[in-house]
This record gives structure tokens, sequence and C-alpha cells, in this order.
């Protein structure tokens, strides 16, 4: 399948980005493709520009690419990452790189990967009554606010206690999610093509239970029993305070997310070991 018509979500505060999606024009311009370009954190502009669209390709790093997810989450365009960052575990291109994968696009020498992404509510005091809907790719965090006091939170899986965790928080990643937030919890490190809940306290006090692996026909069910400042976050943005009392659901979005993996991209495994070595020891 090619593509003629290629958008470009990029970061407006990295000059590289810029200079990326300039060289990314130039490209498309001199080969008569259709294209368009809009800051990734504009979601509105983007999910106005999607239909019709081929690919969306993020100039950035993480937080770009996740920025960038939430509006394909509204329109259903397939999503490549242009590594800007450091680590950039969801990016499957270098900057070098940018002018040959384009070619690959337009020709179709890519394919698809679905990846699950998580939907939450907020229910306040726990009365059934949802007033918020958020989508994550990676994670729903909750946890507690600037103050260092720990909070506790009530875990249910499919109706089952899990536990009451004392703790600065707890972290619901999908398997997209879990080289992030939920890794550095402790969690363990998932195939991103997998269905899976990872379910992992942030510094959990006296607990014997450290990370779960739910399948993503239960929703998880974490309930504020006593904080004095917690927060809910989804993939870090979006931040909303919290109340004793309040519930926060998580559970699988309707649909994957799809990826881009152009021909003879590394391999996510061989990616995650040359990406570990760039982290500090």
């Amino acid at each position: 399948m090619s593509l003629d018509r290629i958008g470009f979500a990029y970061n407006p505060t990295k000059e590289a980005a810029l200079a990326l999606r300039d060289r990314a024009e130039t490209w498309c311009e001199a080969r008569h493709v259709e294209h368009w370009a809009v800051a990734a954190g504009e979601c509105a502009s983007v999910v106005k520009e999607l239909p019709g669209t081929g690919a969306l390709v993020v100039l950035g790093g993480d937080g770009t690419f996740l920025r960038a997810a939430r509006a394909v989450a509204e329109v259903d365009v397939p999503l490549l990452g242009v590594n800007l960052g450091k680590v950039g575990f969801l990016s499957k291109v270098e900057t070098p790189d940018l002018e040959t994968v384009l070619g690959q696009l337009v020709a179709g020498e890519f394919d698809i990967e679905d990846r699950m992404a998580l939907q939450a509510t907020i229910d306040p005091g726990g009365r059934g009554e949802a007033t918020e809907m958020f989508f994550a790719l990676n994670e729903i965090a909750i946890a507690r606010g600037s103050l260092a006091r720990v909070c506790r939170l009530e875990v249910e899986i499919g109706g089952s206690h899990l536990a009451t965790f004392t703790a600065d928080g707890l972290v619901v990643s999908s398997p997209t999610g879990s080289t992030g937030y939920s890794f550095s919890a402790g969690g363990p490190i998932a195939d991103p093509t997998s269905r899976n809940f990872i379910v992992t306290p942030i510094a959990g006090y006296l607990t014997a239970i450290r990370s779960v692996v739910v399948s993503p026909r239960h929703t998880v069910r974490v309930r504020v029993a006593d904080a004095y400042d917690v927060l809910m976050s989804a993939d870090g943005r979006e931040d909303r305070r919290l109340a004793i009392g309040d519930v926060v659901e998580v559970c699988e979005f309707r649909r994957p997310i799809r990826l881009i993996e152009p021909r003879g991209a590394v391999p996510f495994w061989d990616l995650l070991r040359k990406k570990s070595e760039l982290l500090p020891s």
C-alpha cells in the first residue's frame, strides 16, 4: 500500500525538529507528495488534517509521539516516529534516515503493528457517575502531588480486590508503555504487541505485590482510600486532582493504535538493548 498524503507532527520548541520538518517538506515538494505539518501539541488542528492522510510522521521524542497518539485515537491513521529524544523507544527512525523512510512510505515498503491503548474514567466519590474519559498509549498514573506524603489506594481487578497499597502511587501501563514510568517503578518489560495491563505500585510500603500482569478483558479499578494530595495523569499530561473516595477505572481502548514498521527497521528487542546502552548505569 503506497501513500499519497503524509502528515508531520513536530515539536515546535526544538530547533532540530523544525529543521527536520523543513527537510521533510522539501522532500515532499520535490516529489509532488501531498503533505501538511502541524505542531503535535495542537491536537484539534492535527485531528482536522488527519482524514485522508495515509501516515502521520512524528518529529520529536517520546513526549511528542504521545501527543500525536492522542490525535490518532480520534481519527485512525498509522503513526511513525523519527527520534529527536535521548532514548526514543517509540520511534523507529533516526534523523539521518528521514528521506529514506519517506521513500519507503510512498512506495508502500512498510508493515503495520497494532498497539493496545488504554482509556480511563474518573468517578467522583465512586458513585457510578464517571465525568471524564482519558486516552493513553503508555500509562495511566495515580500518584501523590508535590507533598512527600504517601497515599492509600484500593485496587480491584475484574471485581476482585487485589490489594490496598500504601505508596507514592500506582501505574497502570500498556505493553507499549512498559519501558516507561512502569519500568521505573519496578514493572516488567512486555512485548509491545501483546495485550495486557501492567499494574505496578510506585515505591510501595511493606507490600508483597510488586507488579501484576492483567488480561485486557478486565477493568482495573483504583479507589483513593486516603491521600493528602493525589493526581491522575494520562501519558504524563492532563493532570487531574483526585479526592478521597474518587475512583479511577482503566480498561482497554476501543481499538488499537497502528504504528508503522518500515522494512528493515530494528526489531524491538534489539532496539531495547541498544537504547538501554545509552542510559546511565
